[in-house]
């Protein structure tokens, strides 16, 4: 990464350990300061302050909302684990693991509040404008968490639906850190909607990027549990497409599987859906969808009229988010 890249999460880092939480009661901010204290990559934030310095704001302005968008980034992974029962985050146990689902719900809570009031520390002549990109962000993410829940006792599920709740559970976040950056840098309402569209874009090639993690990438570099989707019975994209192309023998067996009165282990869960997947060369057809998301993304990009040198950080941080192998 370029030294303003490093400059920046070095910046969001300094100001994430600024945030008091060494208050009472300690059963409610100690699983807080556990949540940021696992680190993350800090991509969110990174986008926001990214996204002001590539239109000539003044970075300093963008980061209290960079930060309260980390915040609420966190706050639904505590809560969205909850949910999905998962044991670890990060290579680390969830907060309901380490404690309990009634701590890491009220936690989560207080990260929320947290996340509203950094988002709101900007311009006053800005505040509306950021407010209600963000309360609208929050709407569309609980309502891609919704779809997402309905998904996994539904018979069947759409491409057309899975990537419609992806949009809104995943790539709404990072399009909103984009365009609240370009809000306060000041930049014209076209170049907010395709700097918005760019972020959209790439969130739906990072989710697909984690569907395939999930069941392709290595336990110690991805940090959650192998195969935890097929598990929970997650319907994802390789689930949909490969119910799509497998034949009539496959498409039986992975609907017993996910039915819930399989019997089987985890273990063996995963091994059966994960050769099917192999025999339909899902993984392939997986990464040329998320392939053609980022083309689609960088002609948005483009298309914005600024030296390429200004676009240099976002250009990098796209190519990581394609390529990360956790």
């Amino acid at each position: 990464m370029n030294e303003q890249i490093q400059h920046f999460l070095d910046e969001i880092e300094s100001h994430i350990k600024k945030i008091p939480l060494d208050c009472e009661p300690k059963a409610l901010y100690q699983p807080v300061s556990y949540c940021l204290d696992k680190g993350g990559k800090r991509i969110r934030p990174l986008m926001t302050l990214l996204a002001c310095d590539m239109f000539g704001g003044d970075v300093k302005q963008a980061i209290p909302p960079a930060l309260g968008l980390e915040l609420f980034h966190n706050f639904t992974l505590m809560h969205d684990d909850i949910m999905d029962n998962a044991p670890l985050r990060r290579n680390h146990p969830t907060v309901h693991e380490k404690w309990d689902a009634n701590t890491a719900i009220l936690s989560g809570d207080v990260l929320f509040a947290l996340s509203c009031r950094y988002v709101s520390q900007v311009p006053g002549h800005l505040l509306r404008h950021v407010l209600d990109l963000f309360y609208q962000t929050v709407i569309e993410v609980c309502e891609g968490q919704q779809y997402d829940m309905d998904f996994e006792s539904r018979h069947k599920v759409s491409a057309n639906e899975y990537l419609e709740m992806i949009r809104l559970k995943t790539a709404v976040l990072p399009a909103t850190c984009l365009q609240t950056g370009a809000i306060i840098a000041g930049a014209t309402s076209e170049d907010q909607e395709k700097i918005y569209h760019f972020g959209e874009l790439i969130g739906l090639a990072f989710q697909l990027r984690d569907d395939w993690l999930d069941v392709f990438g290595q336990i110690e570099e991805f940090g959650k549990q192998s195969g935890g989707d097929i598990i929970a019975n997650k319907k994802t994209w390789l689930y949909i497409h490969a119910l799509e192309r497998g034949s009539e023998k496959q498409t039986r067996l992975l609907r017993d599987v996910y039915s819930d009165n399989y019997s089987a282990s985890d273990t063996e869960k995963v091994r059966l859906v994960k050769n099917i997947y192999d025999d339909l060369g899902i993984s392939g057809i997986a990464q040329n969808a998320m392939k053609a998301y980022y083309k689609q993304a960088f002609e948005y990009l483009a298309s914005i009229d600024l030296p390429d040198e200004r676009k240099e950080g976002l250009a990098q941080i796209a190519n990581y988010l394609f390529n990360r192998k956790r």
